[in-house]
């Protein structure tokens, strides 16, 4: 079985970052998205991935060749972004008719892989939402049989959504439904689906069965970013205090810090990732992520993305305040 991982994208929600970074290897408690991804689905027994890699695609690679060189890797690159299922339909000369495992390659997901792996039919994993008219999402029958898929409902009739996470059997249906819709055009807010393929199986008589995924990390955005790295970080609940070059510093834990990260006169935490050979002095951070290289002094950071070799010099004041003053540097 083969892993098809999409890392195409150019990861706009998340500019400025994403001008030099691709958005998957931007590091959550302590490691990139995509590191995440690879060695969950490693320790399930799959040692063979094919990554659909575009802009800035030499990244994707090199991290992967670099960090996993003992998996099995393939790389293809989508020359034009046409969505999710154009991505997944340049797989299709390396995996033919195998089964195969879809993971987005900017959602981490906490879900049973095993048992995705050992179903003899198709998976669809799902999760419910609040709002599910941002996803594409799975409706069901009066007995709990999927009755069809559906991209982005404007009036959704389920709230059970698609998390990025799909079992083929038999992949050559599905990448003959994505040619078939390739060839004429047809789109769904003006891209490939791989929702609208899945749906086409499902109308012909393909069997997919659901599995409800424990934790889901979308990490398409600012907001639910960081939120991935704080649930994360919070499992892991790494405090580090033990840290080497922590000098006359707190650690509110759980953090991740980097050990060639160096830290003086801060207080770091909680919910802190801190990246290679970054240096922070006379600082404050909670609720945030830091990149490698980056130089931080005088600053107090909340809610913060930061790339790497970024610099930030804040200020310093002298005061001599009197009774009766109230000052807001806000």
């Amino acid at each position: 079985m083969k892993a098809v991982i999409p890392v195409a994208g150019v990861g706009t929600k998340l500019r400025p970052l994403t001008y030099t970074q691709p958005k998957p290897l931007i590091p959550i408690a302590g490691k990139p998205i995509l590191g995440h991804i690879i060695e969950r689905l490693a320790k399930a027994g799959v040692n063979e991935f094919v990554f659909i890699i575009g802009y800035l695609g030499e990244k994707i690679h090199d991290f992967v060749r670099d960090t996993y060189p003992g998996i099995t890797t393939y790389f293809v690159q989508q020359a034009d972004r046409k969505g999710i299922g154009h991505a997944i339909w340049t797989a299709r000369d390396i995996v033919k008719n195998e089964d195969m495992l879809i993971v987005l390659g900017d959602t981490v997901i906490e879900a049973d892989i095993e048992q995705i792996i050992a179903s003899k039919n198709s998976v669809l994993g799902i999760r419910k939402v609040d709002d599910p008219r941002d996803f594409g999402v799975v409706e069901f029958d009066d007995k709990g049989r999927i009755e069809r898929v559906i991209e982005k409902p404007s009036i959704p009739r389920s709230n059970m959504a698609l998390v990025g996470l799909y079992k083929i059997v038999g992949s050559q249906k599905l990448f003959d439904v994505l040619e078939h819709n390739i060839k004429t055009g047809y789109t769904t807010h003006n891209e490939i689906q791989l929702t609208d393929a899945i749906g086409k199986m499902i109308k012909d008589g393909a069997i997919f069965e659901t599995i409800k995924v424990e934790n889901w990390y979308d990490c398409g955005k600012k907001d639910s970013l960081l939120e991935a790295n704080a649930r994360l970080l919070r499992k892991t609940n790494s405090d580090g205090k033990k840290h080497p070059n922590l000098s006359s510093s707190i650690v509110i834990p759980p953090v991740s810090i980097a050990s060639t990260a160096q830290i003086g006169n801060s207080i770091i935490g909680p919910n802190v990732t801190i990246g290679e050979n970054a240096v922070l002095d006379y600082v404050i951070v909670k609720d945030s992520i830091i990149g490698n290289f980056s130089k931080l002094k005088n600053v107090v950071l909340e809610k913060s993305v930061i790339g790497s070799d970024a610099t930030i010099n804040g200020s310093t004041q002298s005061l001599n305040i009197g009774d009766n003053t109230e000052i807001d540097f806000s």
